[in-house]
This record gives C-alpha cells, sequence and structure tokens, in this order.
C-alpha cells in the first residue's frame, strides 16, 4: 500500500476567512461591522484567497520531493527513440558501374514542406553491375541438382524450373552471382513459355528466396511482370541485407531460387513446369537502412576550467543514441584525446576518462568530486586540463512517436545523387517513440527500485525485459520450476503499431537487434550461474465460424465486416483478452466469452450457432472439428486465423 503525501496545510478559503473574523474582536473591538459588504471583510477575503493559492502551492512540495529523490537515484526519463526502416533508392539506369549512396543521405516525406519528416541513411549503400554465372534445378531435399546453365545461355535451348514429375513442392530453380547482391533491387528478365498455365497469374504458388549464410530467407517480389513464370517479362526482387555464399551442385556462389508451394485452397497449381529460355540479370537500386534523424555536424563546446563537475552543452537536442563515430572530444597540449561515454561516474576512478552524455538535454558532463565522512575527496572520473578544448565530433537529433510513417512515404530525396532516379521505403517505419514525460517517469521509478537493476524472481525478468527496448510490448518469465529444467525462460512478445488485423505470424518474431537489446540487458542483471534462454511464445491460430443475425435494416455485409474485425482484435497477443491488454497466458478460449463478443458488435441480434477451431498457422487449415473450448497450449498465446461469419 503506497504511503499518502502528507497534506502540509488543509485549510480553505472559507477557513481563512472564519479565522479571521474571530480575531477582529480581540485585535480591533471598535470594528463592529463583519457584513460581506464592509470594505474591512473585502480585504479579508482577499487576502484569503491570496493565502489559499499560497497553500496550494506549498502542499504540492511533496510532489516535487518525491520528483527530485528519483533524479538522485538516477531514475530520469527515457528520451525519444528513433524510427527505422529500410530505403531503397531506385537507379536511373541499370547500373553498368559503381554507385554510391553516401551515409547520412536524407529523404523526406514532402519536399520543401516545414513539417516533413526527414530520414537519413545510417550506412553506405553501393552498388555494381551483377554477374550471373550459375543455374541449376533440384528437389526440395537438394539430393540430385540439374545443372541449367547451358540451357539458359545457349540460343535455341530451354530450361525447366521445376523438374519433378509430377509437380512436388519444394521443387526450385537456383540462380548463382558471383558476388554478393545484399541490398540490391534486382530486375531478372526472363523468356518464358506459358507451360504453368492453371495459376492465378498475381497469386501463383511460388516464393523467390535468397540464401543468407543460414536459412533461405524470403525476397521482397517489387512485381512480378511474367505472371509466375508463364509468360516473358521482368521480375524486380530487394534482396535481403544477407547474401552469403553457398555450394550447391559443386559450384560456390551466391545464390537466388524460385520454388513452388503447395496451393492455397481453392487455388490451382501448375498443370507443368514453366520453361525459362533466357534470364538476364541487372541490378536498380539499392536498399539502405535509414533512421527518423538528422546529423549535426562536430561542434565545439567550449574550454575547460580545470575545475570537477563541469557541463556544456550542445546546441540542438534530444540527440539521439550515440554511435560508434560520435563521441566527445578533449584537445589539450598534450594532444587530442577520445573521451568514453558511461552511464553515470559510479565506478568511474580518478584517472578514467569518462564523460556522460545527458540525451534528453544534450549535456555533457564530466566527473564530480565526492567528499566523504573522513573528510577525503574522491574523484569519481578525470578533469579536463584547464584550458582545454572540448567539443563533440558530431552527433544526430530527431526520434519521436511521428516518425512510424507508413509505406511509400518517404518519397523527397533531399540531396541530388547522380545515377539515382528516386528514393521510397517499401517497408513502414518502427520504432519511433515519444521521450517518457515525467509522469510515466514516475510510474516507472519505484519499480525499477524495486528491482534492485538485478533480476532475482520472474517479476524481475520481466520488468527487465519490457525496459530494455521500446520495441517490447509484453514478456512473461518461466522460472526454471516451471520448465522442468535449470533454465529460466523469457518469453518477449514484440510491439506491433500496425492495424492488428494485418498481423500475420511472422509479424511476431524477434528482429535481431530487439533479441540482442533484451539478451543484453537480461545477462547483466540476472544471477551468476542461472542459464537463460529467451525465445517467443508459440502463437496458436484460431479460428470461429459463427452464423448471426442482424437488426433489421442492417446491412450484412457491414455487419459481418465489423464482427470479424471484433474477433480479430479480440484473440490477439496485443489488443486482445477481457481488457483489450493482449490475450492472457493459460486463459482457454471459450464459446460464451466469444458470443458475447459477438453480440456486442453494433448491428447483431443473436447469434444462432457458433463453433471454435484449431487453426494451423503455417498451412493455413484447420485442425479437426468444431467445440465448445479451445485450451491454449502451455507457454502459448491466441492468435486470430481466419474467421468465417456468416449474417442472415
Amino acid at each position: 500500500m503506497p504511503l499518502d503525501p502528507p497534506n502540509l496545510d488543509d485549510r480553505t478559503f472559507q477557513d481563512i476567512v472564519d479565522e479571521t473574523k474571530r480575531l477582529i474582536p480581540r485585535f480591533t473591538p471598535e470594528w463592529t461591522n463583519h457584513n460581506v459588504s464592509d470594505p474591512g471583510v473585502a480585504l479579508i477575503e482577499l487576502f484569503a484567497w491570496v493565502s489559499e493559492m499560497v497553500l496550494y502551492r506549498v502542499n504540492q512540495v511533496p510532489e516535487r520531493m518525491y520528483v527530485e529523490f528519483l533524479n538522485l537515484v538516477g531514475i530520469e526519463p527515457f528520451p525519444p527513440s528513433v524510427a527505422r526502416t529500410d530505403l531503397t533508392f531506385w537507379l536511373s539506369a541499370p547500373a553498368e558501374r559503381i554507385v554510391r549512396v553516401p551515409s547520412g543521405t536524407e529523404a523526406s516525406t514532402v519536399l520543401g514542406d516545414a513539417d516533413a519528416i526527414v530520414f537519413s541513411t545510417s550506412a553506405e549503400g553501393v552498388v555494381g553491375p551483377p554477374k550471373l554465372v550459375a543455374a541449376l534445378t533440384s528437389n526440395a531435399s537438394l539430393v540430385a541438382t540439374n545443372d541449367v546453365w547451358e540451357d539458359l545461355t545457349l540460343p535455341g535451348q530451354s530450361a525447366t524450373c521445376f523438374p519433378s514429375d509430377p509437380l512436388v513442392e519444394g521443387d526450385a530453380l537456383y540462380l548463382g552471382t558471383q558476388d554478393s547482391l545484399a541490398g540490391y533491387a534486382v530486375r531478372l528478365d526472363l523468356a518464358a513459355r506459358a507451360e504453368g498455365i492453371g495459376v492465378d497469374p498475381l497469386n501463383a504458388p511460388i516464393v523467390w528466396e535468397a540464401w543468407n549464410g543460414e536459412a533461405w530467407i524470403k525476397t521482397l517480389v517489387e512485381s512480378d511482370g511474367t505472371g509466375g513464370l508463364n509468360k516473358p517479362g521482368s521480375v524486380v526482387l530487394l534482396v535481403p541485407e544477407r547474401h552469403e555464399p553457398l555450394m550447391l551442385g559443386g559450384t560456390l556462389a551466391h545464390w537466388l531460387r524460385v520454388k513452388l508451394l503447395r496451393p492455397q485452397p481453392g487455388q490451382p497449381t501448375y498443370q507443368a513446369s514453366p520453361r525459362i529460355a533466357s534470364i538476364a540479370l541487372h541490378a536498380i537500386g539499392i536498399t539502405v537502412p535509414a533512421e527518423h534523424a538528422s546529423a549535426e555536424p562536430a561542434e565545439m563546446l567550449g574550454r575547460s576550467t580545470g575545475v570537477a563537475g563541469q557541463t556544456f552543452t550542445v546546441s540542438v537536442a534530444p540527440v539521439a543514441e550515440r554511435r560508434g563515430e560520435e563521441h566527445v572530444v578533449v584537445t589539450d597540449r598534450r594532444g587530442t584525446q577520445v573521451w568514453t561515454e558511461v552511464p553515470d561516474f559510479a565506478r568511474s576512478g580518478p584517472h578514467d576518462l569518462h564523460v556522460v552524455w545527458d540525451s534528453n538535454t544534450g549535456e555533457v558532463r564530466f566527473g564530480p568530486s565526492i567528499r566523504h565522512p573522513n573528510g577525503e575527496k574522491r574523484q569519481h572520473g578525470a578533469i579536463p586540463r584547464d584550458g582545454a578544448e572540448i567539443r563533440v565530433s558530431g552527433y544526430r537529433t530527431g526520434g519521436g512517436a511521428g516518425g512510424n510513417v507508413g509505406v511509400r512515404t518517404l518519397t523527397a530525396l533531399r540531396t541530388a545523387l547522380p545515377f539515382i532516379a528516386s528514393v521510397t521505403n517499401l517497408l513502414p517505419a518502427r520504432g519511433g517513440v515519444d521521450a517518457e514525460t515525467a509522469a510515466e517517469a514516475k510510474v516507472r521509478g519505484p519499480l525499477t527500485l524495486r528491482t534492485g537493476q538485478r533480476a532475482v524472481t520472474a517479476s524481475d525478468f520481466e520488468a527487465i525485459a519490457r525496459q530494455a527496448s521500446v520495441e517490447v510490448a509484453r514478456a512473461r518469465c518461466l522460472p526454471a520450476a516451471q520448465t522442468g529444467s535449470s533454465v529460466v525462460r523469457v518469453l518477449v512478445v514484440p510491439q506491433l503499431r500496425t492495424d492488428p488485423r494485418t498481423h500475420k505470424l511472422d509479424d511476431f518474431a524477434l528482429e535481431p537487434e530487439l533479441f540482442g537489446a533484451v539478451k543484453s540487458a537480461l545477462n547483466a542483471r540476472r544471477m551468476v550461474g542461472v542459464p537463460l534462454e529467451l525465445g517467443t511464445p508459440f502463437y496458436q491460430g484460431v479460428s470461429v465460424a459463427a452464423l448471426i443475425r442482424a437488426l433489421p435494416g442492417r446491412p450484412a455485409a457491414m455487419v459481418r465486416q465489423r464482427v470479424v474485425d471484433q474477433l480479430t482484435r479480440y484473440v490477439h497477443p496485443l489488443t486482445g483478452g477481457p481488457d483489450g491488454a493482449g490475450w492472457p497466458f493459460d486463459a482457454s478460449l471459450t464459446s460464451s466469452a466469444v458470443t458475447q463478443v459477438i453480440e456486442s458488435v453494433e448491428g447483431v441480434l443473436a447469434v444462432d450457432e457458433l463453433q471454435l477451431f484449431e487453426y494451423d498457422l503455417r498451412t493455413g487449415r484447420r485442425i479437426g472439428g468444431g467445440r465448445e473450448s479451445v485450451p491454449l497450449a502451455r507457454y502459448a498465446l491466441f492468435l486470430s486465423a481466419e474467421h468465417r461469419v456468416v449474417v442472415r
């Protein structure tokens, strides 16, 4: 139970007026008219009002003391986080020589708009002419490979994409390049024949993938003018950021492949394997990581006075999290030295070149001198020499939720680059979060102090995992006693800021950066000898089949869509459950609860029939028959699958 803050003076306006009137006979007995029309009483009420305002301010002191205490123990508001995405720079023509996109290249939402949202690249992009050197076909097991390089390069020849007869899921055509295509936007010009009749040209059962050194990763298909390899045309692919060599069929190359998939329910597959007569590979763009931040040049902050606890401030704040080339530099007669940034000076000795750089205010602080009870003074962190020049080598500023822009919104190139025609973001920007408010820091402060920055209990692990990154939405710790082993498991649900109706299973995978941030935070605070396993919950698909009646005059299509949308949000790891905070762990789904959700939708008169089905989110198929209740597997969360709602 929290302690109630003291009310230092609880007197109200009327209390002060009454108390003053009671003193009149004692000090001025000749004053006998105490009515509100008397000028003296009017003055009493005026000063009582002023006194009440003073008392109100005095009673705010405990709140201020609370905030100051949090500052003393190091609880400071989190700075804003920058949103990140990938910018694809399209070339004006296929690359015939090396084309570079420098680090720091800026793109924005609207060119020339004062409110434009600006992103800058965080690395250099380099694209050159690719060289295709090998082509293979193989079945799913890769036991037998067929070299089709000559079939694709010699006139009058053609190659079969998928070798099995009849066609088997997993058959693939492999294309090998001499160098890595990591981050490239490539165009494959194909001369194909319409052997694969029977498939939907807009949704062919094929997938393009690239080898990243560990697994085959799906590549983004920007466009497919071949109708699923059924006619001459071009396929534009965006190769992932990792593209590593692999030995296939005795050839070491960097491989792309197009693989045959199992068709979706109701969709036909190929009647025969497509055939390709020729193929040409061109690089037409480069994808570069970017962030919602603007680069600031090197800046002179001032000169040292040679005393402890000096502070300097950069000209623009807030400051984004520093990268390797961004640091504080001190120059004196001995030369130039780079000082190391630390979170605080608790472990800094008198000769350690340490500095604290506050991201919120942009303030650069040098170590203080602390007096101990015996009178001894200890210096925490070295002091720059008198007259030394203090500067920063550069920094970035920006961040906030405003940077979470949608797909294809960053289209204005703010810097002209040779051979670059346009720019866009093919994926939405994520990760932008506004700076933490003082009220939010006050709520977080006690939780941080209770954990002591040590992971001991299950709640400690969960709190530290949530604080490790703004991209962590939920965390669940399974102590060793629950896992049946000596390993502590922490399950993390990532934050998704898009519409819940668009969320798929792969969206809940942990990005490498998020995985690393959470793991580092937990490893730094767990007890020695406690093994840790970090992962995600098992996402269990659920499909609802319902027959409902709509109120008279309500369009059936509108009511059906409302019901499907409500079910999708209700059975969801982030927005589901009775309180809308995410489906709870260890809670089964019952038909009675789903019925209540449907009946709460505007336009629904009654639910006549309802069945729940388990659903395989990978294959897109229902498992078993309908039931009244679906139990939640251990360490799992429900995720909506395809709901079927009939309105009559």
